[in-house]
């Protein structure tokens, strides 16, 4: 996926800590293995820095998985990579919350702090 889709504005708030919790309920990607549909519920939680995302570009960028072969583990670190390369947060959680799927349900959470 490419990451350039992101657009970022700037933070107004610098200096103080809050946190932004995004959801995301209508993800799509491919299973890379068989082409079939997986659904989840992506979940983003960040602590800005100097940039916060903007949430259209958000969209499209999460639109464009619906044609990309990607396993559960794998999409949800890319996203997390993507939005900490776009915003240079100061933490982040993403949480990828797959539907049923062969009898399995998966939830997969990837975080990143900047003091680490």
């Amino acid at each position: 996926m490419d990451k350039k889709i992101l657009e970022t504005f700037k933070n107004e708030y610098q200096g103080r800590e809050y946190e932004i919790d995004i959801t995301c309920p209508e993800f799509t990607a491919l299973c890379p293995k068989t082409g079939q549909p997986d659904f989840a519920v992506i979940n983003i939680k960040y602590v800005p820095d100097k940039l916060c995302i903007e949430l259209k570009s958000l969209k499209l960028y999460m639109f464009a998985y619906r044609n990309e072969g990607e396993f559960h583990e794998h999409v949800t670190n890319k996203i997390l990579d993507d939005i900490v390369s776009v915003c240079k947060p100061i933490r982040a959680t993403v949480t990828g919350d797959f539907n049923v799927r062969g009898g399995i349900k998966t939830i997969v959470r990837a975080s990143y702090n900047k003091k680490d």
